[in-house]
């Protein structure tokens, strides 16, 4: 199981996992929810207390993670296999542009 802190800017806005199974749930931080209910990281996945699950990685995440020849170098760089969506984000974005970022837990 790996699991990553989204950050908003400088607060916690929820946990991403991906589970042993595949599966990955995004959860925003229950302070979070509190105290910017209308801060929503993306459109498609509003601040709410219920778990987001599927089944891939969600399309808003999986745009964070280069592409191209920029994800051929960071492949090659981390050794990370292209296919490995999670191990991507986690190795490439913890300083995105914008106000997401990704900071891996340690397991």
């Amino acid at each position: 199981m790996r699991k990553a802190k989204v950050m908003y800017g400088n607060e916690i806005a929820g946990i991403l996992t991906e589970t042993d199974e595949g599966e990955y749930i995004f959860r925003y931080d229950e302070n979070y929810v509190d105290q910017h209910p209308g801060q929503f990281i993306t459109f498609t996945m509003p601040v709410t207390k219920e778990p987001y699950k599927s089944n891939r990685l969600f399309p808003f995440f999986e745009g964070l993670i280069p592409e191209g020849w920029l994800l051929n170098i960071a492949s090659r760089s981390w050794k990370i296999n292209p296919n490995d969506r999670m191990g991507l984000l986690l190795a490439c974005c913890k300083d995105c542009i914008g106000a997401v970022s990704i900071v891996p837990i340690p397991e």
